[in-house]
């Protein structure tokens, strides 16, 4: 059977026939698209019974129906975020969907600190400056991390793998969770309210799934709690970050940087060359024009250690669905058939 993958990109593509062929061994074959799902694209699934997704592809009723009507049966989305696909709409349809519930953390805890040291320390600015060889210090004067405090938001796997880096740098540890961690409290985290924390922190990290009630979790209010000076950096969701109330911070000179991995409206714009079009979405144009903002392009996760494991995954997951079974990564169960 012939199996098709969208939005593929250049890098991931020999890891992930690697694994289809370590494991199916010809029994099935994998396509690589650089499409990514959504309404307009749906129509090239016809006849694939199993697609596999991105994040960043568009998985709404709508597409799930035209899924299910060319034939597919199965969805297995190469990511550990799934707010991109309705589940209760897949589920009505009759398809299965699964996850990748875990990859390495480190991938993302890392990228996160490599984006507070970036404009921390003004590196960014630093190499515009020295490509044009202008090699003044004004305006690169940065802070030690070391005895100041980080406010970890999600203490999670990811979370809990950047307050060990917060650690190592010897910094004071403040974290907000539904569910403490014990692992973070022996590094000395202490848990605070989410007020107490976006006050008390010098460098504020997200890493909390986006969810109805994390929604803008960074907000108005948020950003006023924090210190003139503060950190901000978001590898996990655009969505928990209200890019408005970003923008009329940075605009009042508060904030003493901010590094963004991913961005609430990134779907049509991230993972694309978009340098010879006119940006028309203006908040992100907006955010690039500010010196001490970093924006990447949703690559946290982009390390040869992690894509590899997501496609292991990806792989086993696909391999459930045809042996009828299930795991922490389904999401919506393959529907057990009703005989007369």
């Amino acid at each position: 059977m012939e199996i098709v993958a969208y939005a593929v990109f250049a890098d991931e593509r020999p890891l992930l026939q690697q694994e289809f062929d370590r494991v199916f061994a010809g029994r099935h074959r994998l396509r690589c698209l650089e499409l990514f799902l959504n309404r307009d694209t749906a129509p090239t699934a016809a006849g694939y019974e199993v697609v596999l997704s991105s994040v960043n592809d568009t998985l709404d009723a709508e597409v799930l129906r035209a899924l299910a009507a060319g034939g597919t049966r199965m969805i297995a989305q190469r990511g550990t975020g799934y707010n991109n696909i309705d589940l209760a709409a897949a589920r009505d349809l009759g398809l299965a969907v699964a996850r990748v519930s875990f990859y390495s953390p480190y991938s993302v805890a890392e990228f996160a600190w490599a984006l507070a040291l970036a404009v921390g320390r003004r590196i960014v600015r630093a190499s515009h400056r020295t490509r044009e060889f202008d090699f003044r210090l004004d305006g690169l004067l940065g802070r030690d991390l070391h005895g100041r405090t980080a406010g970890v938001i999600g203490t999670g796997k990811i979370g809990t793998a950047f307050a060990r880096i917060a650690h190592g740098f010897g910094m004071r540890l403040l974290g907000w969770d539904v569910a403490p961690n014990p692992e973070c409290r022996e590094l000395g985290l202490t848990y605070v309210s989410r007020e107490e924390l976006f006050a008390a922190s010098d460098l504020i990290s997200l890493h909390v799934p986006l969810l109805p009630d994390t929604y803008h979790l960074v907000d108005a209010e948020a950003f006023r709690l924090m210190k003139d000076d503060a950190l901000l950096i978001n590898t996990s969701r655009g969505g928990l970050v209200d890019t408005d109330a970003l923008l009329e911070t940075l605009r009042a000179g508060r904030l003493g940087g901010v590094g963004l991995d991913v961005y609430e409206e990134e779907a049509g714009v991230f993972f694309l060359d978009k340098s010879l079009e006119v940006m028309t979405d203006e908040r992100l144009a907006r955010l690039m024009t500010f010196s001490n903002v970093l924006v990447t392009s949703h690559q946290a996760y982009y390390t040869r250690e992690a894509v590899s494991q997501i496609a292991e995954t990806t792989v086993r997951n696909i391999d459930d669905y045809f042996a009828g079974r299930t795991s922490d990564n389904t999401l919506v169960p393959r529907p057990v058939p009703h005989h007369p």
